[in-house]
Formats: C-alpha cells, sequence, structure tokens
C-alpha cells in the first residue's frame, strides 16, 4: 500500500512538471454548440462515402452532450461506458483499467499521462466529458432513478422558404406532387437518470408530408418511444419499444452510428454495447420489441425481438398471381402518391441474440439475428442483383474476438448468411511506441453474403461482394504535432450498380496536425482515392469500367483569438479523372467565425463560402454547425456562394432557443434541383428554429 501511493505521488508531481509547459484545459463547455473537430471529419467522411445521404442518427451528438453535463467517472468506468464516447481505442481503455487495477483510484486528471498509448492530444479531447470523483455505488436506488433524472423536451422546424415543383403542381391534374406543408417538424421528450434509467418519445413530419389530415390523419409520420434500464442487478439493459443493436464488428447487425476511414487512424474497430437505446428521427435502422441483456461475473446474454412495418416497392403479379417486394425503401419520406402507396408494405420479425465471455484481455461472442417477412423480397433481374437478398428469409451468424497482448490488440468477426455464405473481418491495433500507432484490418466477404442492418468497416456500403486490406499509421513526433496517413487496397468480385465487371480500387490519406498552442489548430489533408466506375462517352455496346481517380487537398486553420471570438477557414481543392476525356477540377473556401461570450446569454456562429467545381464528380463537401443536436454538410458543385448564421439565445437554465438562416447564391443559374424537388431561380434558402426545455 505505501509502495502504492509512493508511485501515485511521483506520476503526479510528474504530471505537473510535464503539464506545467503546456497547458491543459480543464474546463467543459456548458452546451454541445460546435462538435469536436474529429467527429466533423468523421460525420463528414461518412456523407461522402454514402453518396450524398445524410443520416438522422443524431445519437452520437446526444451522448456526447450528456457526457458534458454527465461527465464520465474514470474511477468506476467500464470499458462499456468508455466506448461510448467513440473516441478511445481499445488499447487505451484496456491501459486505463489495467493501470487503476493496479495502482487503485485515480487522484487527479494530470495522472492520465502515465498511462500507456495515452498522450496529452488525447487528454485534451476527452477532457470535456469525463470526471475524477470518489468511487461511488453505480446502482443507485429506483426512487433516485425514477425521480431525480433530468428531463428535455425538443421542438424543432425546418423549411426551405422557395417553394419547389412538388408544391406548385395543380393537385387535380398532377399525379405525383407533394400535398403537405413544407416544414419537417421534429419533437422529442426524454427523460434521462445519469447512464441508468431513459425513457421518452420521438416524432417527426418530414417537409411535404401532410399533417392531421389526407394520408397522416394520424398527426405525424414518425412516431417512436422507448424505455431503457441499465445496470439493475444481473441486468445490465433492458430495452422496451424502440432499441438500436450492435454485434461483433457489423457483419451480422450494427444499427448505430459508425466510422470508417478517416483522420482517426486507430477507430477501425467497432465498439458497443449490444443494446442501445433509440430516439432518433431516422426511420429505418432500428428494431421495435423488447431486448434484454444479463451479465453475471465475465458472462453476458442477449436475446431480443421485434415487429416492424417497413416501406417497400411492393409489385403484384398478375400472370403467376404471386406478390413480391422488389426494394426495401430507406428514404422514409411519404409525400407522393407513389411513396404513400408503399408505406409498410413490408412486415419484418426479427429475433436474435448474443452470448459472450470477456475478462480484461479477451473477449469471444457468438451473435445471430433471423429475419422473417411478411412478403417474398425478389429484385430486378439485373446482373448486378444475381446474389441480391431473396425469398421470405434471411439470417446471419457469426464469432467475433478480441484480444490485448501487451501493446497489441487483435480483434475480428467471422460471419455466415442464411444460404452460408461467408464474411471476414480481422484487425490489429498496435503502440510500437508511446508516440506512434498502426493499425491493420482485412476483410474478405463474398459475392453472396447479404446482411440487413449492418456496418462494418468496409469500402461498400453495405458489407457484401468486397476483400480489402486497410493500413494506417500515427505518429506524433513532438507534442505539438501529430501526423495520420492510411492506404487501403479493395476488389469486388462481381458486379455492383454502375460497375459492369470486377473491378479493383485503392484510397490513400495523408494528413499533417500542428498544434504549437492551445489557440491554434493546423491541418492539412492529401486523399487519393480511385474506384472503378462505369464510363461510356463513346456509346459503346458494353461499358468499359475504367478508374477514375479523384484527389483532394484541403487545409484548415482554427485560430481562437480570445475568450469570446474563434476564426476559422478552409481551402479544398479537388481533381477528378485529370488524364480522361472528361477530366474536372474544383475549389472551396470558407472563412467562419464563432463568438461565445462567457457568462452571456447570447452565441453563434457566422460562416461565408465560396465554391466552383466543374461538375457533380469534382463535388466537395464541409461540415457546417447546425443547432444543437443536428448538422449539416451540404455537397458544393458549379458555382456560387454559401453562408449561414447561427444564433444560441440562453433565455434562463431551463429554456434555450436557436435559430438558423442558410441560403446558397448560384450563379448562372435559372433552377435549381431535379424532379419535384426543382426550384425556380438561382437561391436556396433554409431557416429553422429550435427550443429545448430542460426541467
Amino acid at each position: 500500500m505505501k509502495t502504492t501511493k509512493v508511485i501515485k505521488c511521483l506520476v503526479l508531481v510528474g504530471g505537473y512538471i510535464f503539464i506545467s509547459g503546456m497547458p491543459l484545459s480543464i474546463k467543459a463547455q456548458e452546451t454541445l454548440d460546435e462538435p469536436p473537430l474529429v467527429a466533423e471529419q468523421q460525420l463528414e467522411d461518412i456523407t461522402a462515402a454514402n453518396e450524398d445521404v445524410e443520416t438522422e442518427d443524431d445519437s452520437y451528438l446526444q451522448q456526447l452532450h450528456h457526457f458534458l453535463k454527465e461527465p464520465i467517472n474514470l474511477n468506476n468506468a467500464d470499458a462499456g461506458l468508455l466506448e461510448q464516447l467513440n473516441i478511445l481505442t481499445p488499447l487505451q481503455i484496456s491501459n486505463l483499467l489495467s493501470y487503476r487495477k493496479l495502482l487503485g483510484s485515480f487522484l487527479n486528471i494530470y495522472e492520465l499521462q502515465a498511462i500507456p498509448a495515452w498522450d496529452l492530444n488525447l487528454i485534451r479531447r476527452i477532457r470535456p466529458f469525463i470526471t475524477i470523483v470518489q468511487k461511488t455505488d453505480v446502482f443507485r436506488s429506483l426512487n433516485d432513478r425514477i425521480k431525480k433524472g433530468d428531463q428535455t423536451f425538443l421542438w424543432r422546424t425546418t423549411q426551405v422558404l422557395e417553394k419547389s415543383k412538388g408544391y406548385l403542381l395543380d393537385s387535380s391534374e398532377a399525379k405525383n406532387y407533394y400535398p403537405g406543408s413544407p416544414q419537417k417538424i421534429l419533437i422529442r421528450y426524454k427523460y434521462r437518470f445519469k447512464n441508468l434509467l431513459q425513457y421518452g418519445f420521438t416524432a417527426e413530419k418530414d417537409a411535404g408530408e401532410q399533417f392531421f389530415r389526407g394520408a397522416q390523419k394520424q398527426g405525424f409520420d414518425f412516431y417512436s418511444a422507448h424505455f431503457f434500464v441499465r445496470n439493475s442487478g444481473v441486468i445490465k439493459s433492458l430495452a422496451i419499444g424502440d432499441f438500436s443493436v450492435n454485434m461483433g464488428q457489423g457483419l451480422t447487425q450494427w444499427q448505430s452510428l459508425a466510422f470508417n476511414k478517416g483522420a482517426e487512424i486507430m477507430n477501425v474497430k467497432r465498439q458497443s454495447d449490444v443494446l442501445r437505446p433509440y430516439n432518433s428521427a431516422g426511420e429505418i435502422a432500428f428494431n421495435r420489441g423488447i431486448g434484454i441483456t444479463l451479465q453475471k461475473r465475465q458472462w453476458e446474454t442477449t436475446v431480443f425481438a421485434s415487429y416492424r412495418k417497413l416501406d417497400a416497392g411492393f409489385e403484384v403479379d398478375t400472370l403467376n398471381y404471386i406478390d413480391h417486394v422488389s426494394s426495401l425503401q430507406t428514404s422514409g419520406y411519404h409525400r407522393t402518391s407513389s411513396e404513400i402507396a408503399g408505406r409498410g408494405a413490408q412486415g419484418q420479425f426479427t429475433v436474435g441474440g448474443n452470448l459472450s465471455y470477456s475478462n480484461e484481455k479477451l473477449h469471444i461472442g457468438a451473435n445471430a439475428v433471423h429475419y422473417n417477412f411478411e412478403h417474398s423480397i425478389s429484385k430486378a433481374d439485373y446482373l448486378y442483383n444475381r446474389y441480391a437478398l431473396s425469398g421470405k428469409r434471411a439470417g446471419n451468424y457469426s464469432i467475433d474476438y478480441g484480444y490485448t497482448y501487451n501493446n497489441m490488440h487483435f480483434f475480428g468477426e467471422a460471419a455466415i448468411d442464411e444460404d452460408l455464405d461467408k464474411a471476414l473481418i480481422s484487425g490489429l491495433l498496435i503502440n510500437t511506441a508511446s508516440n506512434v500507432a498502426i493499425s491493420f484490418l482485412y476483410r474478405n466477404i463474398s459475392k453472396g453474403y447479404q446482411s440487413l442492418y449492418s456496418n462494418a468497416f468496409t469500402e461498400n456500403t453495405h458489407p457484401t461482394n468486397e476483400s480489402g486490406f486497410y493500413s494506417g499509421i500515427t505518429v506524433t513526433p513532438s507534442k505539438f504535432i501529430r501526423i495520420d496517413a492510411y492506404a487501403d487496397f479493395y476488389h469486388f468480385p462481381w458486379l455492383k450498380y454502375r460497375t459492369d465487371a470486377p473491378t479493383s480500387g485503392n484510397d490513400y490519406m495523408i494528413q499533417f496536425f500542428y498544434q504549437p498552442k492551445k489557440q491554434v489548430e493546423l491541418s492539412c489533408r492529401y486523399r487519393y482515392e480511385n474506384k472503378p466506375i462505369n464510363y461510356n462517352p463513346f456509346g459503346l455496346t458494353l461499358n468499359p469500367v475504367p478508374g477514375r481517380p479523384k484527389k483532394a487537398l484541403r487545409t484548415q486553420l482554427n485560430y481562437k483569438l480570445n475568450a469570446v471570438f474563434t476564426f476559422r477557414s478552409r481551402i479544398e481543392l479537388a481533381w477528378f479523372d485529370e488524364k480522361g476525356a472528361q477530366s474536372q477540377k474544383g475549389i472551396l473556401t470558407f472563412i467562419e467565425v464563432l463568438f461565445k461570450p462567457p457568462l452571456k446569454k447570447v452565441s453563434g456562429n457566422v460562416r461565408l463560402s465560396y465554391f466552383n467545381t466543374e461538375g457533380y464528380d469534382s463535388r466537395i463537401y464541409a461540415f457546417e454547425n447546425d443547432v444543437l443536436y443536428s448538422y449539416s454538410i451540404p455537397v458544393f458543385f458549379d458555382k456560387g456562394y454559401r453562408y449561414y448564421l447561427n444564433l444560441h439565445y440562453k433565455i434562463n437554465r431551463k429554456l434555450n432557443l436557436w435559430g438558423r438562416f442558410a441560403q446558397t447564391i448560384y450563379e448562372g443559374k435559372s433552377e435549381i434541383g431535379s424532379g419535384l424537388d426543382v426550384i425556380k431561380g438561382n437561391k436556396k434558402s433554409e431557416l429553422k428554429l429550435q427550443i429545448i426545455y430542460e426541467f
């Protein structure tokens, strides 16, 4: 005991000496008005990889905001709770738990520097979300859970001010038009006591959907409710209503937000509790039913059951008297007659579970999920659909593992589907030195492997028809500099949509991050991607599938001018297929000022962007700050300007108001958009208002 105290004192004193040359911020934000820069990059990369589809899953931002208000106590946090930050790697979590077991509870935040694989940059990033206090009983009484939690009511409305074609068509003549109002409305109520009890409901109406009339006589288009309990005796988690399921490395089922390739080189492993509460506005990736996780010492088992009505393209074969579903719809829109016709056309019953054993070094688990559909699925007869999901049944079954040995962490998942098609993901994380970390990941997923609601570390949006090898490295040559780089090589053994042949591609990135002092951050990123796609400008009988490389160079500066103002600027250049017959190039630049006066009621930010690209293939993405729990990642192409203003007004301790106005102005255009979303003119304006009442 005496030895332990001496060691702890030496660590603490050493920490103070080291920190003295570079102060560590210990004050957390009161609200998450702007997400951490790493989160911005990750969300940008997700949108770019998924072909402009922005997720409505805001659970990640909700979780970060919760940890700002209720920081994680490092003296009693387990691995599952630390994983929810999506910041720490498995090695960093394992080293923290081992350090705490060996030397006892932490005495001070500066002690974290003594943990292997923890450095000053990591501590700065994680500091707002953690605390160190005396170890407390995490059970808390039932009365505390029910009566002492925080209640939040959120109301948000969004509207594009210019009316598009869908609202202007004559309803007596047009077959498809938007019969509803142009406002998008979201309301959400949530009760939460720490990380132990949560329940609430969500209701949403998209722009163009009717409200308490027509096809939406029940009011909102989408309703969701959840009840979730953690750490009650042997019950680790109990979910009733809507919940998400995350198993293994995303080959069987992964319904929460997950990050792929980006600047966080070491975050290639999927980490999450199996069951998580669901209260986002997305209408696709969740279960509706009941689930429970039981834990006894190192053993954990989960079972769940769900029944949902899914949107689908439904076809009736009058010749053979066979009805079937041709596609599962994922937009969540129910505006036009065709969209309304597909609402709830497919019934889906899901059962599944997990059995796992875990200790400080080893994790091994078995996972299963099985689906029964009300109507048989039969997709259109295209070659790229030959191995697509079909029939009235589907299932995925896997074994996943994780093992930490010294400074190495091995992990992976091996899976099969209902037809015994195979999929494998296997990875390795290594801290070769205190300032060098390396990651490797291999995947081999057969062309016939099919899964629903899965999200693995793959180039494809869904894990199928792919093999590949990824390697990344992070080097911190000094406390001011970090260099991140990765290379990814992949092969698609079968045809894909818009890819009429087996193909191979590659992807490289290197990023330089420089922070000479706490107020200044400079980053420079270069990325190269060569992914083959159909390209037939000369009208040949067979589509050639050449590689069409895209390069991008980005430089960004963040400078905290003083306690009130922060300046941010970015310039990004893009080159698409430089040596091809239809090459394109583009540029995006913006300047932004964020202001947050201490102890004042008003804060916000304003940004002005200029973009000029020669086409859609040279498009560029940029994360935009938004109202709390929301974000925007518009795609920039053609030529024009965009500006926005966000304001946050804290009326009192309980009531907060947000407002946002954004407008894009295109040069030389007489209309914007396509289909029913066409807007006459060259301007598109969006207004957003949000109120949050906490009690």
